[in-house]
């Protein structure tokens, strides 16, 4: 299961329900900035590091795991930057995800 979703212009209350849900070493890297997109992809505990990886070396966005009430089976990337950084990151993701599952029908 992956599903992706954007939000453009993160309200300060969406902020503080992602910083409740992060650890305190992204907290602290996010806290006073302005984002102007972020990106939510939810998929396997390894998906998320993959994707986090992939869009950290890929794209100008801050990656972050948040944190879920089943961590150990579902989680949800994000990440955080300019819209059209954001926006490529996702459409990178989504590609790539659907070419995997091509491949293994």
């Amino acid at each position: 299961m992956a599903e992706g979703r954007i939000i453009y212009n993160p309200s300060k209350l969406v902020m503080n329900m992602f910083y409740r849900k992060m650890n305190a070493d992204s907290r602290n890297e996010l806290q006073g900035r302005k984002y102007e997109a972020v990106g939510l992809f939810q998929t396997t505990v390894a998906g998320v590091l993959y994707y986090a990886d992939r869009v950290f070396k890929t794209s100008n966005v801050y990656p972050v795991e948040i944190n879920g009430s089943c961590p150990q089976h579902i989680t949800t990337l994000a990440f955080f930057g300019d819209t059209s950084a954001v926006e490529t990151a996702m459409k990178a993701i989504i590609h790539e995800e659907q070419s995997r599952k091509n491949r293994m029908i």
